[in-house]
């Protein structure tokens, strides 16, 4: 299994339920081929760097997830047929960016409680 984070920018028109019904059909592309969400991180309405489809602000949403490698094809397909997704990225992380990734969450989850 490999470890693999992605992240993606929906539309800034959307409403909060409509940026959760996108998560949830992406994070159910990856629990459906095999694919194990370990953490989510939900970043929410932020301005982009540059205008994208002449939009300057966009809801952040990062997903951390652990599948074999023909998933990433699904779920970047999913990603490409939704019109409320307008950017996203996803890599395949190495064992240090793992490490890292479990500091960063439990910094978080210490900052939380």
């Amino acid at each position: 299994m490999n470890h693999y984070e992605t992240v993606f920018i929906a539309t800034p028109v959307l409403s909060d339920v409509q940026v959760k019904e996108a998560v949830s059909k992406f994070r159910g592309v990856i629990t459906e081929n095999g694919g194990q969400i370990i953490s989510e991180e939900d970043w929410g309405l932020r301005k982009l760097a540059y205008p994208i489809q002449k939009k300057t602000t966009g809801f952040y949403y990062l997903m951390e997830f652990t599948g074999e490698g023909d998933i990433i094809e699904k779920l970047e397909t999913q990603y490409r047929r939704d019109e409320r997704v307008i950017r996203f990225l996803t890599f395949k992380m190495d064992k240090y960016a793992v490490e890292y990734a479990e500091k960063r969450r439990n910094k978080n989850t210490a900052k939380q409680e």
